[in-house]
């Protein structure tokens, strides 16, 4: 009787501790959500309508614009990290949140054709005749359909560790599974806040990669702009399983008549090198700026390319009409 009584004891004190565990981590949950909920309000997106319905963006910088496009999990949030390291505030980059993405709805057509033909309704909303266009990893896809569709509208166009055409290594989780996760806020948050380590592969950063404490921050950093995710879900999904895919239906590189900055990392393991290179040799007037090492975010890289980036934009922004 006394083992019994020593059993439920032991049972009734674990489940105890389950149960203030679970309360203490959805309270903490509950606080990061509301501080990455806090930090969108203030970020100073809104929300314009245009011939092509809603588009959320947000700006910074003056001088010629550049609209900056964000790469998966992203936002006009995400846009502006990439923004001010990148561009700087001597350029005005124009950031839009893309399809599916925060406040700017997914059309129930959604391409990345049609998605460029919204930065241009954006562009005319805001009265910008022509602009320059810089796109990261998935936001590669619909930059090259902009300079493909519009190219009296745009200047240059920049492509930082971007989708391109040919094979990839990165494994994709099958819908259904990426559908759970993308939209519970909570299984998401779990995930990189508690197995930060399997995150960085979906980060770019390459095996055996050493993550010194800076690296480590600039991970972090980035991985900040995709909570809260729910509100993210719906283009991620697109970008995956639609927008990515669509660079291997035969874009005609060939075409592109506008000067093209192409940097990429030879050891990126999301827009593989050979594929950069490639699309390099297919556009005309192409650098390519290899970058030896650092994956998809470029690490340890960030005065290089800069300095890369801000050059060709002010060679290409000075020869405007």
């Amino acid at each position: 009787m006394g083992n019994l009584k020593i059993g439920w004891l032991v049972t009734g004190a674990l489940a105890v501790t389950i149960v203030v565990v679970a309360m203490l981590l959805y309270a903490r949950f509950r606080r990061d959500i509301r501080t990455a909920q806090e930090r969108l309000q203030s970020g100073g997106s809104q929300v314009i309508e245009t011939n092509c319905g809603r588009i959320e963006y947000a700006t910074s910088g003056e001088g010629y614009p550049v609209l900056v496009v964000h790469g998966i999990f992203g936002g006009f949030d995400q846009g502006l990290v990439v923004a001010r390291g990148n561009v700087g505030e001597e350029f005005r980059s124009i950031v839009p949140s893309r399809f599916g993405y925060l406040r700017t709805p997914l059309p129930d057509d959604a391409s990345p054709a049609l998605q460029a033909d919204a930065y241009k309704c954006l562009l005319d909303a805001l009265g910008i005749q022509q602009a320059a266009v810089f796109g990261t990893s998935a936001g590669g896809t619909s930059a090259i359909q902009f300079a493909l569709r519009h190219p009296d509208h745009c200047l240059a166009l920049v492509l930082l560790s971007s989708n391109a055409p040919g094979q990839t290594e990165a494994a994709l989780p099958s819908e259904p599974v990426a559908k759970v996760l993308f939209k519970s806020d909570l299984i998401f948050w779990l995930v990189t806040t508690y197995f930060g380590s399997s995150m960085r592969s979906t980060m770019g950063v390459p095996e055996r990669f050493e993550l010194t404490p800076e690296y480590e921050a600039d991970v972090t950093e980035v991985m900040k702009t995709i909570l809260p995710v729910s509100p993210r879900a719906d283009g991620a999904l697109f970008d995956m399983y639609i927008s990515n895919p669509d660079i291997n239906t035969g874009y005609p590189l060939e075409e592109i008549t506008v000067p093209v900055l192409i940097i990429n990392a030879i050891d990126d393991p999301l827009a593989l090198y050979k594929n950069a290179q490639r699309m390099s040799e297919r556009i005309p007037d192409s650098k390519l700026v290899t970058i030896e090492s650092g994956g998809h975010m470029l690490l340890g890289h960030e005065e290089r390319v800069r300095s890369e980036v801000i050059a060709f934009l002010e060679k290409h922004s000075s020869t405007k009409p």
